[in-house]
This record gives structure tokens, C-alpha cells and sequence, in this order.
């Protein structure tokens, strides 16, 4: 099993997981990496069983990624981990800038959500 998640297979990983099954070429476009630095990355997380490869039944010629069950589970791990400490790290701050940070979210959700429809 893969130790620690480059922050390279950590965004794949999570790109996989919100928009595939996808091939990769589309991963490398949605990264915006080069298609072998694609290719690296997801070799590493097939191979530590966070990703599964499996032919496309549209074009046999490709291949599809999509995330496994460990792959969703590391995943939660990581987001947990990053939200205790966001929320350890937001206790001390002024109520002014936890309304700032509220209102930053909520324009970064928008703009999110935009750019998946």
C-alpha cells in the first residue's frame, strides 16, 4: 500500500473520485499535466489499489480510472485530517475574519459549481 499521497496523486486521486470513470487523457487535461506525468501518477495509485484501470467499452483502445473503495476511503482520511486542523486553526481567529473565510467558501462553492455545469 502507497505511503503518504504526493500532493500530485492526492489532486488526481480526488479528481478521479469527483469526475470519473475518466481516461487519462481527460485526467491530464483536468490536472493540467502532461499526459505521462498522468500516466505516472496513476500507475502509482493502481498500484497501491486507490484506483482501478479498466478497459473502455466505448473505445477498446483506452483505458478508464475510477476510484476504489480504499481509494474514497483515504480520501475521507485526508479530508479529515485537513478539516481538524483548519477548524483547530479557525478557533483563534477574530469573528470578523471567520465571517470573511465564510464568505470566501461560499464564492469558491459558486465558482465551483459553475465550472462543472
Amino acid at each position: 500500500m502507497m505511503g503518504e499521497l504526493t500532493p500530485t496523486a492526492t489532486s488526481a486521486l480526488a479528481t478521479v473520485e469527483r469526475h470519473g470513470p475518466l481516461t487519462p487523457s481527460e485526467l491530464a487535461e483536468i490536472e493540467r499535466v502532461k499526459r505521462p506525468t498522468a500516466t505516472r501518477t496513476l500507475g502509482a495509485l493502481i498500484e497501491a489499489g486507490l484506483v482501478d484501470r479498466a478497459a473502455d467499452p466505448a473505445d477498446g483502445r483506452s483505458a478508464l480510472v475510477s476510484v476504489t473503495a480504499a481509494g474514497r476511503e483515504r480520501l475521507r482520511r485526508l479530508r479529515g485530517r485537513k478539516n481538524a486542523y483548519l477548524a483547530k486553526r479557525m478557533r483563534d481567529l477574530p469573528a470578523s475574519d471567520v465571517q470573511a473565510l465564510e464568505r470566501a467558501a461560499g464564492i469558491l462553492e459558486e465558482m465551483l459549481a459553475e465550472g462543472e455545469r
